[in-house]
């Protein structure tokens, strides 16, 4: 017979597989209105590609929201001003879906949304006000 394995030891936070877990998921504000689509992830304290042998694994610091999509179909990279980011401390519950702790209309990540229902949707006849 095989020696059982060890346990694991204890830890104190909660340990996520970061693309099946985090990416690609829906984030919603305080009141269940969606805000945004997390495309990348902001780790704290880790510069790109340094292996950290010694530190304990690095920890979340923003999701990262933008037009990804045409970068990871056609390669480069999106600058880094059409990055939109959602603070780590504003993540109220993670589930199926991001839950914030904040209204949507605090974060910089809906501004296009916010001009596009005011120059645009707002200009059209009936578009400043909900169906009947």
């Amino acid at each position: 017979m095989t020696d059982p394995l060890p346990q694991a030891p204890s830890v104190d936070a909660r340990v996520v597989d970061a693309r099946l877990h985090l990416l690609d998921r829906q984030v919603l504000d305080v009141e269940g209105d969606p805000v945004a689509t997390v495309d990348d992830l902001e780790i704290a304290d880790l510069q790109y590609g340094e292996r950290l042998p010694d530190r304990p694994a690095p920890t979340i610091s923003a999701l990262i929201s933008g037009p990804i999509l045409t970068t990871r179909l056609f390669g480069g990279r999106t600058p880094p001003g059409r990055l939109q980011k959602i603070g780590w401390d504003l993540v109220a519950d993670l589930d199926i879906v991001f839950t914030l702790e904040v209204k949507s209309e605090s974060l910089e990540v809906t501004w296009f949304e916010r001009w596009l229902a005011s120059r645009v949707i707002g200009r059209i006849p009936g578009g400043d006000h909900d169906p009947e």
